[in-house]
């Protein structure tokens, strides 16, 4: 049986109301390892969300790991698309240009590793106005749909330029997760077992549990706050990077960033990659970001 894979590209998903309070707020910060000195006293009305913080969004009210395309919308029918293995996924890439969320497929691709599926989806208010754009990719291990190789895209994220290799990080940020970073941002609504069950750990090749990919991601915006922004979390308009390698919870992660040009809207553009120092391994690769750099003090 043979499947139209461009029928699938532009479908509408459902809408997903969405809500959240501030105790998630607080949940999701030290789920991605937010410290003391970045959760000023909850009264100070001067404290928010980090930016990040719409990527759990959708994870609100279910029991998986649906952060990722199959078990956000495991039940509806989409068309040009073969049933797909949510047990056998894994996140691909995130980005988030940031009371519901509007979803639809953007991209579609089929090689002989299995299918991938790009979403958009836009956080808006009642009104209608948009307060966030989110592109996601899942990565369906060993599914097929013709057996070949197919691509279609109509809507992406912007692309990463590549690290310069002439010239040192202009800044860098090392920082250790702690061995149960996984069980604290499994709060936020990720309850993918791979990330605390060490049996499915090691059935899916992983060896152990890993920590979930958004939580390194996370840890990564985090970084680049502090280095380009200078704490201010308003000032990260951007960013996007591709899930290279696992990290396990313990690990180091060290955050490498180079201003590359300029941004949109008085912004700088940052190529960025994050390593894990643990391992020696990528985990987060074409790593693009807009900043918005503190101003220098006139003094």
């Amino acid at each position: 049986m043979g499947y139209d894979l461009t029928k699938a590209v532009g479908f509408q998903l459902r809408d997903k109301p969405v809500s959240w309070t501030r105790k998630d707020l607080l949940t999701y910060a030290l789920g991605v390892g937010a410290k003391r000195d970045e959760l000023p006293l909850v009264y100070d009305k001067s404290w928010g969300p980090l930016p990040t913080f719409p990527v759990v969004l959708s994870l609100k009210g279910e029991d998986t790991d649906v952060s990722l395309f199959a078990s956000k919308h495991a039940n509806e029918v989409i068309p040009g698309l073969p049933k797909l293995d949510s047990r056998r996924v894994v996140h691909a890439t995130q980005s988030i240009e940031g009371w519901k969320l509007s979803n639809r497929i953007v991209g579609v691709h089929e090689n002989k590793s299995g299918i991938i599926v790009e979403t958009e989806s836009l956080l808006l208010d009642p009104k209608g106005t948009v307060y966030a754009k989110l592109y996601g990719s899942a990565f369906y291990l060993g599914s097929k749909a013709n057996g070949g190789k197919f691509s279609k895209v109509i809507a992406s994220a912007p692309q990463a330029k590549p690290i310069p290799k002439d010239r040192k990080p202009d800044w860098v940020v090392r920082e250790k997760t702690f061995p149960e970073q996984a069980l604290i941002y499994r709060l936020s609504g990720d309850y993918n077992p791979l990330h605390i069950d060490p049996e499915v750990g090691k059935a899916l090749g992983f060896g152990d549990v890993i920590l979930h990919g958004l939580s390194s991601y996370g840890f990564a915006a985090r970084a680049l706050i502090r280095a380009v922004g200078k704490g201010d979390r308003r000032a990260l308009k951007l960013i996007c990077a591709r899930f290279s390698s696992p990290v396990s919870p313990g690990d180091e992660l060290e955050t490498q960033a180079w201003e590359v040009g300029p941004g949109p809207n008085g912004t700088t553009e940052i190529a960025f990659v994050t390593r894990d120092v643990t391992t020696g391994k990528v985990a987060l690769s074409n790593g693009i970001a807009f900043v918005k750099k503190a101003e220098k003090s006139k003094l």
